[in-house]
């Protein structure tokens, strides 16, 4: 894990570098951050700088998900921006119903600026490495991704291309990437999440994955618990859990966080509280009017508890609306449809999945 450093603290987010962004990027800025939820649930990505060549695999109760880099690395979080900015993308054209492609032209400085990134031949060069890290990480898997289940081995990117300016500069004008079709499958079935713009601001890569992890579980809800141990679990971050102690302090302290306080209570439970900013399942693919009207009793909830006993059950009620308006299934009794929905997930034993 790279070492976190304490100077300057209070300023806990980036500067914004493009307040006026929109003004020069036309072409973007009506896209919304997207993210592929799958992205969000599971550590994909290396929250270091350093290269990390070790392979990652996680299993349970027959779900399993191999992660394997290639000889330059993991793919990063940061890396992940370029998928992001490439889903935000294809979300803007199927919004304005546009035919849209797994091969998307990126302009290289609309990127870097989208991504509040520097315009230095430094950046150019990163981006170029990122790709490469992209493209030779490979996944094999089982996860379920919308009715389909996959268990062949992609990579997060299948192909990249880059054109870049011939002369002393070497400016990298733009690329192209083809996203792998589970990637592509996940966005046409609108499995995605729009992110806060200040996440391009966050300094440090565990601050993003504690905000991907409090969005995919969060959600809408007014609040959301999850014990420290499986929130660094979950977050695939390689620190003991006293320095990740230390950084969800830190989290709490300068209550930075885009979208969600953060509080550490004293049984090292941590709990992510709507700071109102998000819409209510704005992004749900949800063709059914009724899916943010139903309601789950408490009566319900408890219920349910006793059924998957150790999940978060908010959790699981935000996962159950979405399956519901994916299925765009007519829901006559909300709360015995979400306590069948719980006793089919049953007790959690401590895995990711």
């Amino acid at each position: 894990m790279v070492t976190e450093t304490t100077n300057n603290e209070l300023n806990t987010l980036l500067p914004e570098r493009y307040p006026q962004h929109d003004l020069f990027i036309c072409d973007v800025s009506d896209a919304i951050l997207k993210d592929v939820m799958q992205h969000m649930e599971h550590p994909f990505y290396a929250l270091s700088k350093k290269p990390e060549t070790n392979v990652r695999r996680y299993e349970h109760n027959g779900n399993w998900l191999e992660i394997t880099p290639s000889v330059k690395g993991l793919a990063t979080i940061y890396d992940k921006d370029i998928l992001i900015y490439s889903i935000s993308q294809i979300m803007a054209k199927l919004k304005r119903g546009e035919t849209v492609h797994r091969r998307v032209r990126i302009n290289s400085r609309e990127l870097l600026m989208f991504t509040n990134r520097g315009t230095s031949g430094r950046d150019y060069i990163a981006l170029v490495e990122a790709l490469d890290r992209l493209e030779g990480t490979r996944i094999r898997t089982n996860i379920v991704t919308g009715d389909e289940e996959q268990i062949d081995g992609f990579g997060l990117i299948d192909a990249s291309s880059v054109r870049r300016k011939h002369g002393l500069d070497g400016r990298l004008l733009w690329c192209e990437v083809v996203l792998s079709d589970w990637v592509f499958n996940a966005i046409q079935k609108q499995e995605v999440l729009t992110l806060h713009r200040d996440y391009f601001r966050l300094r440090k890569p565990l601050e993003r994955r504690v905000y991907e992890i409090a969005r995919k579980h969060c959600g809408q809800q007014s609040s959301w618990k999850i014990s420290l141990g499986l929130l660094l679990k979950k977050s695939g971050s390689l620190s003991p859990e006293k320095r990740f102690r230390q950084m969800i302090r830190h989290l709490v302290a300068h209550d930075h966080l885009p979208d969600y306080h953060v509080t550490l209570h004293d049984d090292d439970m941590v709990e992510f509280s709507n700071r109102g900013a998000v819409k209510p399942y704005d992004e749900a693919p949800a063709p059914l009017g009724h899916v943010s009207e139903l309601q789950i009793s408490d009566q319900a909830r408890a219920k349910g508890r006793d059924h998957a006993k150790g999940w978060d059950i908010y959790g699981l009620e935000s996962e159950w609306r979405m399956w519901v308006a994916d299925k765009k299934i007519r829901v006559k009794d909300a709360d015995s449809h979400f306590i069948a929905f719980c006793k089919r997930r049953g007790p959690y034993n401590g895995s990711l999945f």
